[in-house]
């Protein structure tokens, strides 16, 4: 077993017609300036040369395994080798790279889960591509989530939390159209989310007492129910038991007023009713610098928040902020943890 502090960071590829390499190249590339903590790629050598190639970046780069990473990040880019089916063209997905994307994350999580990596970072991937080669899940949250399931036969429930330097924000339901939010509501899922989110803040972020604030779902936190009922018969009931447990918990709040200065200094996290309602002013506090974090997982991850930006890669212009925010917060979450269990 790799000693806690010499464990790298498992990053993924992402989609490798994606930004995932460039911004792979870009923050190894700086990793002295930057403060970059070890990682260890998963993903196609190949492909990464010939993205360097075509940047004009003159790197090194080496085949290893997470033992490797210690002794080879200063001088070249480690790399696990999981070669692509297709040839990968910047800009042009392929379905056919669809095995060489899940088995990068699939890998990740093993050696995440082994303890051979300290944490799993991982690459934007394009769901839609995925799809077409037979992927059932609607994003990488819930594969995640599966794979945790399989690796220790524990039902999970992923939280998803964007965190950035001004905003913690946590939508309880994820990746479903709008008209179906009211109906997969319930008081046991925004309880669970609740509770999650409170034990990970203790866990992994280091707060003793973590405060959380609850948004309502309709205008005006339903207005005493003349906007809507869900509120006040299903998300006021919660905060008032979590609240009769000890927690630190406010809600439901109204989400116009939920986000400006004043009132973020409130609160710790806060928990929205759906993606949008987390996701809007999360990116809008920190398009940047904020990371996508799930909770509710046997280990650790942390992905960038943006996507795969297809029309940049290959191009230089893609901003490498968000991929290094992961990593240091995933490094940061990781070395919590392995404190937390001295």
């Amino acid at each position: 077993m790799i000693p806690t502090r010499d464990r790298p960071l498992a990053l993924t590829m992402g989609d490798p017609a994606g930004i995932g390499l460039d911004l792979a190249l870009a923050v190894w590339g700086g990793r002295q300036a930057l403060q970059t903590p070890p990682f260890l790629l998963i993903g196609d050598p190949a492909a990464l040369a010939g993205r360097a190639r075509l940047l004009g970046l003159d790197i090194t780069i080496r085949e290893t395994d997470c033992n490797g990473v210690a002794s080879a990040f200063q001088d070249a880019l480690p790399i696990l080798p999981l070669a692509c089916a297709a040839p990968v063209k910047p800009g042009q997905p392929d379905s056919a790279n669809a095995g060489a994307i899940i088995g990068a994350i699939e890998t990740a999580v093993r050696l995440t889960l082994r303890g051979e990596a300290c944490a799993l970072v991982t690459n934007p991937i394009a769901k839609s591509v995925l799809c077409e080669a037979g992927f059932k899940f609607p994003g990488h949250t819930e594969f995640l989530a599966d794979l945790g399931e399989r690796a220790t036969g524990e039902p999970l429930l992923p939280v998803m939390m964007l965190a950035g330097p001004k905003l913690k924000a946590v939508p309880v339901t994820i990746h479903i159209p709008l008209k179906d939010v009211p109906a997969q509501l319930t008081s046991d899922l925004i309880y669970r989310t609740c509770v999650i989110t409170a034990r990970d803040l203790k866990s992994r972020f280091g707060l003793a007492a973590p405060r959380i604030a609850v948004a309502g779902l309709n205008p005006h936190a339903g207005e005493s129910g003349a906007l809507g009922l869900e509120d006040d018969a299903i998300i006021r009931p919660v905060v008032e038991r979590l609240a009769a447990e000890g927690l630190a918990i406010t809600g439901p709040l109204p989400a116009d007023t939920m986000f400006h200065d004043r009132a973020r200094a409130t609160y710790d996290v806060a928990i929205c009713m759906y993606h949008d309602q987390a996701l809007i002013p999360a990116k809008a506090l920190g398009f940047d610098d904020s990371v996508n974090v799930t909770l509710g997982l046997p280990f650790i991850r942390t992905s960038p928040d943006h996507g795969t930006a297809f029309s940049l890669a290959g191009k230089g212009t893609a901003r490498a902020d968000s991929l290094l925010a992961a990593l240091r917060l995933a490094r940061e979450l990781a070395d919590n943890v392995s404190r937390g269990d001295d």
